[in-house]
């Protein structure tokens, strides 16, 4: 955001739905985070409800590639090039995916990856951002080296930080690069796995409670970071896994309820994100995963829904 020129009195438009990283850069260059509710079919942000947000102080738009696939990029391109404002991709969980054949984080002038621990490929902690513009290439090594352009030298251009990359993640970074391929197809698979074995449960249960998949873009060709499902018994279902040793994860927290943000005013209408948020779940979805555990969630989950079928039965 520095790099980019944005700072005090500035907007960026965020979705509601992301780990908290990417509303808390904006402030952190002094700029106000402007809420976009999501889509409620991708969980990224809604192309049709950017454009009522955007106003003159309005710098920048930050789609974030949630889960393992791509917002709209056409749709937010196209906005951003009429009002001649930026866009900055968080694509910290985009590894590998694209959208019409373009790899995530090269639509807008930035585009940021994450190797940090849990994501498609790690280096432990750290991360890469691409541009294809020097000037913001040189302005981000300096930030990151020291506020100067040069390793080596005690000459600094500007004030910047200590946000070094060691040659050991570096090492390691290079050494999963070399298998990004295989944790690619071994995530697509998990993700087709869970998605055949659990769907008739869209169909076999009742309407209220039923369990699907986040639906995907057919523009995008993802990389399934976590395979998650929406359902009215998310916190039942998510108890019953956890007395199974089946660990669950919630969808992020919506940013405008976080309890950090009681200070800032966000104005707009965030039932999606709600909603997605009160029915959201991953299941497990480690590259390491093996057939015999994922068998055992899947059989876990379906024998849930069938006590429940059963109670239903049984009430009725």
């Amino acid at each position: 955001l520095e790099a980019l020129g944005i700072g005090e009195g500035d907007e960026v438009i965020v979705p509601d739905i992301t780990f908290i990283a990417s509303s808390n850069a904006v402030l952190m260059a002094n700029a106000r985070p402007v809420l976009c509710d999501i889509n409620h079919k991708t969980l990224c942000i809604d192309p049709n409800k950017i454009e009522d947000l955007i106003t003159p102080q309005t710098k920048a738009i930050m789609p974030v590639h949630l889960y393992g696939q791509s917002a709209d990029m056409d749709a937010i391109m196209e906005i951003a090039e009429r009002h001649g404002i930026k866009v900055i991709e968080d694509a910290a969980q985009g590894v590998g995916v694209k959208f019409n054949g373009k790899h995530v984080g090269t639509f807008g002038e930035m585009g940021i990856l994450s190797f940090y621990g849990n994501k498609t490929i790690t280096c432990g902690e750290g991360g890469v951002v691409l541009t294809d513009c020097e000037k913001l290439r040189d302005k981000a090594y300096q930030l990151k080296n020291h506020g100067r352009l040069k390793k080596g030298t005690f000459t600094h251009e500007s004030v910047g930080f200590n946000f070094c990359f060691t040659e050991m993640q570096a090492a390691i970074g290079i050494a999963q690069l070399n298998k990004l391929s295989r944790i690619i197809e071994r995530k697509k698979e998990i993700h087709q796995k869970y998605c055949e074995k659990l769907l008739p449960l869209k169909y076999k249960i009742p309407i209220a409670n039923r369990l699907y998949p986040v639906e995907l873009d057919p523009r995008t060709d993802p990389v399934w970071w976590f395979t998650s499902f929406l359902t009215r018994d998310k916190n039942e279902l998510k108890q019953f896994l956890f007395e199974k040793d089946i660990q669950t994860r919630e969808f992020f927290y919506p940013l405008h309820m976080q309890p950090c943000y009681n200070n800032i005013r966000f104005d707009g209408d965030f039932s999606v994100s709600e909603n997605m948020f009160s029915q959201g779940i991953s299941l497990p979805s480690s590259y390491h995963l093996t057939e015999k555990d994922q068998d055992y969630v899947i059989s876990s989950v379906l024998k849930f829904y069938e006590h429940n079928d059963q109670s239903s039965k049984t009430n009725d």
